[in-house]
């Protein structure tokens, strides 16, 4: 889709750096992480309205240490640079840079100079998250001192003729007070953005693209009911119409009555030409015995692909193949940086044995909130939108040890029942995951006069920003206690009920 004004983040390896693109979102302006080493033609290509360096964990005088092309600085574009993005503009224009007598880490109150474009509406002092080892001893040449902290004397600097700007904090993160404030000056003050990236614009200007692009032509899209799948199914629809075929596998593994929703919403609401194929006893037959997470992982993507393939020769050849890929996925299978966090399925995996020309990824740019922003721009129901993050391999990993369809049920109920009581206490918004997990463990219990030897469900909540590190949710006891009665008294063969009080790290959100 077109774009009229772009914000460049060129990615030196810090762990803000998806952060960052989404604070700049955030202020309605669309944000691009790229590698550090992008080609100055690149540049020049996209034209971007400014340049943000993203913060890593290199020292500027390290001989494998990423470093941008010099004459970035010399195309009139503004640049900011964060934390080492600030080091290496130092380094690079003729300052210096050298090695703090002590590591300044958390948030520290910077004394800053208020009248700077960067910092206004701010007061004198303001608390930023610091997190560096090295430091900018003198500023380049052109450049003035605007913050500094007790033990930093250059913790921000700006060359207001040539608009360069570097902060040694990291205003993307929720630690600095009011640090969207700041990208947010950068942007409007400085850059001159005008703030045209809203979802309902990129919903506009997706479907007239799409529109173009497909004409007549016939597409398919894997459905697998997550929201991001089920988003880009609905984009899609509303530019190819009746040429648009959504296969829908229900493989067992999904939470109770999640197949006949998916299904009537998109029957019913958007008039999708859906396929639903119903093996769950396919799968089930293939995990069967399986009791390793990462086995059960191969076992259901492997046939789920081999499932859709089945699926898709009945139809024949189409056009195009939709994949619900999304910006973080991109992001951290490597496509956007210097090394490879993690492979994602929808980038790369790919079905052999499907005839199609072309793939579209329709959310190929967007983040998760941005998706699930676009689901409500296009009518989606916020109860499909909102649905709790859904693992790849669905049931499969929240039951610990073999599956068997007796023990999906009671999981099914147990889950169902959570999340129930969640949205009841009206706490499904603030709590960022939440779910329960069928141990294979079974414990002795009494229920009337009987003695039962039965399994323990235990549950699982964390509050997180990033996914990438939670904390445990602190429900109230009252609200676990209402959870505990009603799973033990509504579902069969659970004696026992446990809450998982671990954060990431140590522990993963997920059990398996």
């Amino acid at each position: 889709m077109e774009k009229n004004e772009t914000i460049l983040i060129l990615d030196f390896g810090g762990q803000y750096n998806q952060l960052i693109a989404r604070r700049v979102r955030e202020c309605n302006v669309y944000s691009e992480v790229v590698p550090f080493n992008i080609s100055l033609e690149k540049i020049k290509e996209k034209n971007p309205k400014g340049i943000i360096f993203t913060g890593g964990p290199a020292s500027v005088y390290g001989d494998d240490s990423p470093k941008c092309d010099p004459e970035i600085f010399n195309l009139g574009i503004p640049v900011l640079g964060i934390c080492y993005g600030m080091q290496l503009m130092t380094h690079i224009l003729g300052g210096n840079v050298a090695k703090a007598g002590k590591r300044e880490y958390g948030t520290t109150n910077v004394i800053i100079d208020n009248t700077s474009l960067l910092f206004q509406g701010f007061g004198s002092t303001n608390g930023f998250l610091m997190s560096h080892t090295d430091f900018v001893e003198s500023v380049p040449k052109g450049f003035t001192n605007i913050g500094k902290t007790s033990s930093c004397p250059n913790a921000a600097m700006e060359n207001k003729d040539k608009k360069l700007y570097g902060i040694q904090f990291h205003p993307e993160v929720n630690n600095s007070i009011n640090g969207t404030l700041v990208i947010k000056n950068f942007l409007y003050n400085i850059c001159n953005c005008s703030g045209d990236w809203t979802m309902s614009s990129f919903v506009e200007d997706s479907i007239k693209t799409l529109k173009e692009k497909i004409g007549d032509k016939k597409v398919l899209c894997a459905l697998s009911g997550g929201v991001d799948s089920s988003v880009a199914a609905v984009l899609i629809s509303k530019a190819a119409g009746n040429n648009l075929t959504c296969i829908f596998l229900d493989h067992g593994l999904l939470r109770k009555n999640e197949g006949d929703e998916v299904e009537k919403v998109f029957k019913e609401q958007f008039d999708i030409n859906l396929i639903r194929v119903n093996c769950q006893d396919r799968f089930l037959s293939k995990l069967a015995g399986v009791t390793d997470p990462e086995q059960k992982r191969k076992i259901i993507g492997e046939e789920f692909i081999r499932v859709f393939e089945e699926e898709a020769k009945k139809i024949g050849a189409v056009d195009f193949l939709v994949q619900g890929t999304i910006y973080p996925d991109v992001i951290e299978s490597g496509l956007g940086k210097s090394s490879v966090i993690k492979s994602h399925h929808n980038v790369g995996g790919l079905p052999e044995h499907v005839d199609f020309k072309e793939i579209i990824e329709p959310l190929r740019n967007l983040f998760k909130d941005e998706v699930r922003k676009t689901g409500l721009e296009l009518g989606i129901p916020e109860n499909l939108v909102f649905r709790q993050p859904f693992p790849g391999p669905g049931l499969a990993i929240r039951v610990i040890g073999d599956i068997t369809n007796d023990k999906l049920d009671i999981l099914k109920e147990a889950d169902s029942i959570f999340r129930e009581e969640i949205a009841n206490a009206g706490l499904h918004k603030s709590i960022n995951q939440y779910f329960a997990v069928l141990t294979n463990l079974k414990s002795v219990g009494v229920m009337g006069d009987e003695r039962t030897y039965d399994y323990t469900i235990a549950l699982r909540a964390v509050e997180t920003t990033d996914f990438m590190t939670g904390v445990w949710s602190k429900i109230p006891y009252d609200v676990l206690e209402k959870v505990s009665s009603r799973i033990v008294n509504e579902v069969n063969h659970v004696n026992r009920v446990v809450y998982d009080i671990t954060s990431k790290p140590p522990a993963t959100i997920e059990w398996e």
